[in-house]
């Protein structure tokens, strides 16, 4: 089973919220997960949260990010080391 870790899309309509789950690549964006991990919301400065010790296991243990949240994780290690 190969196992991502991407966005899935919460909130109500033109105010997106979103969550970090890790699931199965074969499920729909906003279907089933395994574990949610985190959440990101854009309309309040782009606020990016998510639990690093288990998103260190999943990749680990051989998990994809998807592009989008490889780049969010990105920018939040970014301000720690500097």
């Amino acid at each position: 089973m190969a196992v991502h870790i991407r966005l899935a899309r919460a909130g109500a309509k033109k105010t997106p919220f979103y969550r970090i789950v890790v699931t199965d690549h074969r499920a729909k964006r906003d279907g089933r997960f395994i574990e949610n991990i985190g959440t990101f919301d854009p309309s309040r400065d782009a606020s990016f949260r998510v639990d690093t010790a288990r998103l260190a296991y999943w990749t680990s243990v051989g998990a994809q990010t998807s592009p989008t949240v490889a780049q969010l994780i990105k920018r939040l290690s970014a301000p720690a080391a500097s």
